[in-house]
């Protein structure tokens, strides 16, 4: 469909190739081939990028944050008219079934439209002064250069979430996507250089993580990075980049609580979509479902029949319900974990191998018998693989949910509101999802977790705080000095 085409970095406004004279591949993993070459870019290529948005930073950080708005909403008209081709785009280099492609670009014309709103706001906060005739509040800043590094599933709207943040605050941006889905970020690159982008306010780079991601975060001229990903990249990016302003989004090891009072076919809906979707690829998968002994024979037995049902293959094609994993390392790993499941004594139900044939593909994964002390019940996997825990009652479930370091989502089926805001008042997660998965948040509201899930928060208004600071301005108009604390 794609002819191998070389792609270039966006560096002021231009498409430029990059110093090191290399490039790589990038590949579609249903069936392996390659759709396109990207630049291999180096810290020289960093560089020009930092210094093409130093360039521009004053005259944008000086428009008025409503003129900046109206460049998003521009965005958010251009994603919508592009919307089939970026989600068919989606699948063809992540793999994800087309549905969830055209959702991913959905996310990313929500929050364009979201932030652009908030260019008439933007709101501070004020206050009285201790003092007679002097006037106390707060106004939002922007940081200056952000480095924003991207995830691969979700290639558009990860990036969203940080673009137009960082955007209506003011900011300027070096991008580096991954680079499993380098082609996604240069299509919306050229959705932003068609929206009336002045040049050098959004320049994209693509490469390896040791360097340009490395060199993105010791950069000494990028005041703020913003990092979705791994845990391990996370903890090296806190020791590594100084004192930038830094948010993270890092892992997940979500669970679904299933009580004895739920709606069981509601709950297992939640739990296919929350393990299955996006072939168990988000950092919000559902990996743990923690059901009460009363009813995990039935869960158990309804669950594998659903599972096994699943058709594995080419998202474009809608009988599809799971699409390949990214790439091979994805396969290995998923296999890995696999393997210690077994050696653990954990029961494995269904899946756990992969399909033969060309493509990442790898069976939907159930295992039983599991207690929260094993390896599969405490480290995340990122794979198609579900792992299902007995307990005797919600205070249990909530223990055996908590006892793992991440805290990002959770979600419990009851019909018990009791047994609901106890798990709302209890459970240590940044997200909460009653009757629901643990995947689908509203851009809206804030997203980000607690422990080792990282710190910062994504989207809704703490998204705004992210990618900002906070300026406290007092005005005194009484014509003489006045000191505070009662100094006379």
């Amino acid at each position: 469909m794609f002819k191998i085409e070389v792609y270039k970095n966006y560096i002021d406004g231009k498409w430029v190739s990059s110093n090191s004279k290399k490039t790589f591949s990038s590949l579609n993993p249903t069936n392996e081939n390659a759709i396109g070459r990207f630049q291999l870019s180096n810290k020289r290529d960093i560089d020009l990028a930092v210094k093409s948005a130093e360039d521009s930073y004053w005259e944008w950080s000086s428009m008025p944050a409503p003129e900046r708005a109206e460049i998003l909403f521009e965005v958010v008209r251009l994603l919508k008219k592009d919307k089939q081709r970026l989600g068919k785009l989606e699948t063809i280099e992540m793999g994800k079934v087309l549905k969830e492609g055209l959702g991913d670009v959905q996310e990313a014309i929500d929050i364009f439209e979201y932030m652009a709103g908030e260019g008439r706001r933007l709101f501070g906060h004020t206050t009285p002064s201790e003092l007679k005739n002097k006037v106390a509040y707060t106004v939002r800043m922007p940081v200056g250069v952000f480095g924003l590094i991207t995830p691969w599933n979700f290639p558009i709207a990860i990036p969203a979430w940080k673009l137009a943040p960082a955007l209506i605050c003011g900011n300027t941006v070096v991008f580096k996507p991954s680079s499993d889905t380098p082609l996604c970020a240069i299509e919306l690159m050229k959705i932003l250089e068609k929206s009336g982008l002045p040049k050098g306010v959004v320049n994209l780079i693509t490469g390896s993580a040791k360097d340009t991601g490395e060199a993105i975060v010791k950069h000494p001229r990028i005041r703020g990075i913003s990092f979705t990903g791994s845990k391990f990249t996370g903890e090296w990016i806190v020791k590594n980049a100084g004192l930038k302003k830094v948010g993270l989004e890092l892992g997940g090891k979500n669970a679904i609580i299933v009580m004895d009072d739920a709606d069981i076919e509601m709950a297992l809906d939640g739990i296919i979509w929350g393990g299955f979707g996006t072939t168990g690829q988000r950092c919000t998968a559902a990996s743990r479902v923690i059901a009460h002994e009363d009813i995990k024979n039935e869960l158990n037995d309804k669950l594998i029949s659903m599972t096994e049902k699943l058709k594995l293959g080419d998202g474009l094609k809608e009988s599809t319900d799971i699409g390949p994993l990214v790439n091979k390392k994805a396969v290995e790993k998923t296999d890995y974990y696999v393997g210690v499941g077994k050696k653990e004594k954990a029961k494995l139900m269904c899946g756990g191998e992969q399909l033969k044939g060309k493509g990442f593909f790898y069976k939907p994964t159930i295992f039983t018998d599991v207690n929260e002390k094993m390896r599969i019940a405490k480290e995340e996997i990122f794979g198609p693989v579900v792992s299902v825990l007995s307990v005797k009652d919600i205070d249990e479930a909530i223990k055996v949910c908590n006892n793992i370091e991440y805290g990002l989502s959770s979600a419990i089926y009851t019909n018990d509101i009791n047994k609901a805001f106890k798990a709302i008042e209890k459970i240590e997660a940044g997200l909460t999802y009653v009757n629901s998965s643990t995947i689908g948040s509203e851009v809206h509201l804030p997203f980000g977790g607690v422990k080792h899930t990282g710190h910062g928060r994504e989207t809704g208004i703490e998204g705004l705080h992210e990618f900002s600071e906070t300026k406290t301005v007092y005005i005194d108009y009484s014509g003489k000095l006045q000191k505070a604390q009662g100094i006379d």
